[in-house]
């Protein structure tokens, strides 16, 4: 009976373990595949062509020329490889600049005809139109239909989601956000971080150690929101008074408040890999003469260094993920960082304000899930680095 009771558990966890990580598996394939799904999508808002003069030489422009061109920032078409002729950009409701409502039909049922008629009459004209209102026998040409390209997901520098007629979907700005305020939360956190963790473990009385412990470790159970409202009540106003900024929601603000958020992790295990140096290698330093702060930074510090950095890593880690309190004091703009004092958005927080807004299936939606694959990506590679790092041997 104990035999067969033995059993039971054995296949009920083998069964639980396979179950979980097959489940893993698929929300992984899912998460690649939405993601996938982006680079098969029209560069032009679904539903819309550009039709041009049939005189003009060019037959293919990018995303990012085509918003240049809409935004007035690209304005003759020699730019983009045309001819010598200033470009003019018309859009549905603008052709009541050039007809008059009779002309457009009391149900609007003249619009393909005069629409063919303007493209044929204006040489620098780019229109944006509704498919539906394509004349059969169009006079211009229509722009080929290219798909967004791999490069202009990863080398794109703006990411505007909701622009017309080609959205952006940029990662750059949010790749170097994440980066930005992950790595300054790291550079404030990690030496206080492993100062406390060296008091704790060989400095502080047990009593001390005792209660600073459990405080430090309350510390990883706080909610972020929390974190989140403390950064915009009290760190937000600070920087904004001390720097003279015009607003204080800057990625500084978020590395300070993820700063504080790493701690518990960093010092934790910092703390544990410099208790487990051995007792013999503490009193060789001493035998031979050394000071205790001599044995600190000599003997155990570089004994606990794979520990150390597998802390710095975690909390990385830790930083690179979180959403809420991010979202919340680093601005949420979307712009590619040059100091700590500018806004920024990372790619958790605009996954999270941007995927309830984005329909299923859409090209905005398939960039947020291909962002989620990226943020998966750099949390696997952490990962693999700490498993590394933890096996390193002192030598």
């Amino acid at each position: 009976m104990k035999r067969f009771f033995e059993k039971l558990v054995e296949g009920t966890l083998l069964i639980s373990g396979s179950i979980t990580s097959i489940t893993i598996l698929l929300i992984i394939l899912f998460l690649f595949k939405e993601a996938g799904g982006l680079f098969n999508a029209p560069v032009i808002e679904e539903g819309y062509v550009l039709g041009m003069n049939k005189g003009n030489p060019v037959k293919k422009l990018n995303a990012y020329q085509i918003k240049q061109i809409f935004d007035a920032e690209i304005t003759n078409w020699n730019e983009v490889g045309g001819k010598d002729e200033p470009i003019e950009v018309v859009r549905l409701s603008d052709l009541t600049n050039y007809y008059s409502e009779s002309e457009l039909g009391a149900d609007f049922e003249f619009i393909p005809e005069k629409a063919s008629e303007l493209t044929a009459n204006h040489p620098g004209i780019i229109l944006f139109l509704p498919k539906e209102y394509v004349a059969k026998n169009f006079q211009g040409t229509l722009l080929d239909h290219e798909t967004i390209r791999p490069g202009d997901f990863f080398g794109g520098k703006e990411w505007y989601p909701t622009s017309t007629p080609a959205a952006q979907y940029g990662l750059l700005p949010l790749l170097l956000g994440t980066i930005w305020v992950s790595l300054g939360a790291i550079l404030l956190s990690l030496p206080f971080g492993i100062a406390v963790s060296v008091y704790l473990a060989e400095i502080s009385t047990l009593r001390v150690r005792n209660l600073l412990k459990p405080v430090i470790e309350l510390l990883a159970g706080i909610p972020s929101v929390v974190y989140g409202f403390f950064g915009l009540v009290v760190i937000v106003p600070f920087l904004q008074e001390t720097f003279h900024l015009p607003v204080g929601e800057t990625a500084l603000a978020g590395s300070v408040v993820l700063a504080i958020m790493a701690l518990p992790t960093i010092i934790t295990v910092a703390e544990d890999a410099m208790r487990n140096v051995p007792r013999a290698m503490k009193e060789a330093s001493l035998a031979l003469g050394a000071t205790h702060w001599q044995t600190i930074y000599r003997v155990i510090i570089p004994y606990a260094k794979s520990g150390i950095t597998s802390a710095a890593v975690l909390g990385i880690g830790r930083a690179i993920g979180e959403t809420m309190a991010v979202l919340m004091v680093t601005g949420n703009a979307a712009v590619i960082p040059h100091t700590l004092l500018e806004p920024v958005r990372t790619i958790p927080a605009t996954i999270a304000a941007e995927l309830g807004e984005a329909s299923a299936g859409s090209p905005h939606y398939q960039a947020l899930f291909a962002l989620g694959s990226i943020l998966f990506l750099i949390t696997m590679i952490i990962s693999i680095s700490i498993e590394f790092i933890g096996k390193k041997k002192y030598n």
